[in-house]
């Protein structure tokens, strides 16, 4: 794409289905890398990836060639093959339906590449279900909580 030159950065929230805790600590990295793949394939950059043992939170850095939606559904879609076809986790692994995806500017990326790298020590003290609705709170996103991710309350 000649003569476009575009600065679009995108953190994308999504759960695993059933919000079950399968992303182990030792399947994580590996997931992390493979998922680094994917973005990378779509002509885009990871900026900051952690995958919780029952969400994950990236930041990308986004092609403009690329729509998030699509990106979204490539990252879910590949990654959960590739984790069922080595057989990491007993049954069928799948995330939920739906993402969040949440812009910001290049003054904010330092401070949002800390907060997903220290998503481990977050989680101590804010549940899954409070910080997502912080984020579309934050973000003025007009939500129906009926159509949010499934709660392990």
């Amino acid at each position: 794409m000649p003569n476009t030159y575009t600065q679009i950065y995108v953190q994308i929230v999504f759960a695993v289905k059933g919000r079950q805790n399968l992303i182990t600590e030792t399947l994580r990295e590996k997931v992390e890398k493979y998922m680094c793949g994917i973005i990378s394939n779509k002509k885009s950059k990871p900026l900051a990836i952690y995958c919780n043992p029952d969400h994950t939170h990236i930041l990308i850095g986004l092609h403009p060639s690329i729509s998030i939606s699509d990106i979204a559904r490539d990252i879910k879609a590949n990654s959960s093959k590739w984790i069922n076809e080595n057989k990491w986790i007993a049954g069928k692994f799948s995330w939920q339906e739906g993402f969040g995806a949440f812009t910001y500017s290049k003054s904010q990326i330092d401070n949002v590449v800390k907060y997903i790298l220290n998503q481990k020590e977050h989680h101590r003290k804010t549940t899954f279900k409070e910080e997502y609705i912080n984020f579309l709170e934050k973000f003025e996103i007009d939500y129906n909580e009926k159509y949010l991710f499934e709660w392990n309350d």
